[in-house]
């Protein structure tokens, strides 16, 4: 299989594992010193620091309700990224947005996160 190949089952995992609130496979797929990076001032902004607490944060996103829409997966040479449509609702916020999910991957696993948005006053009225 080729690195392309490689990388995009790898996003193609993080996803399934994300829509399906697999923890384990997440965290399988995750180094022990990996980061995940979020834009905003919200409950989930700011960078998750270790494997455990990148799983604790796609936990706390997950129990808002959101539908992980995959857009895209795409790749570079040696990483991978997800464009994503995100949506949920609740009585009083409404979450529509567009993201890139930018993996940085070292030796097949991903070693950091960084999440790029189209709105982030959106997210930061919604995650409170």
């Amino acid at each position: 299989m080729s690195t392309n190949e490689t990388n995009l089952a790898l996003g193609r995992s993080f996803h399934q594992a994300l829509v399906s609130g697999d923890w384990d496979g997440i965290r399988a797929l995750l180094h022990d010193d990996a980061t995940w990076t979020l834009p905003g001032d919200n409950t989930i902004s700011g960078t998750a620091e270790g494997a455990d607490a990148v799983v604790e944060r796609a936990q706390l996103i997950a129990s808002y309700g959101l539908d992980f829409e995959l857009l895209h997966l795409l790749v570079s040479r040696e990483n991978m990224a997800l464009s994503l449509h995100n949506t949920a609702r609740r009585e009083d916020a409404v979450l529509d947005e567009y993201l890139a999910t930018v993996c940085r991957l070292r030796d097949g696993k991903i070693a950091s996160i960084e999440t790029y948005l189209s709105d982030v006053p959106g997210m930061n009225a919604f995650f409170v």
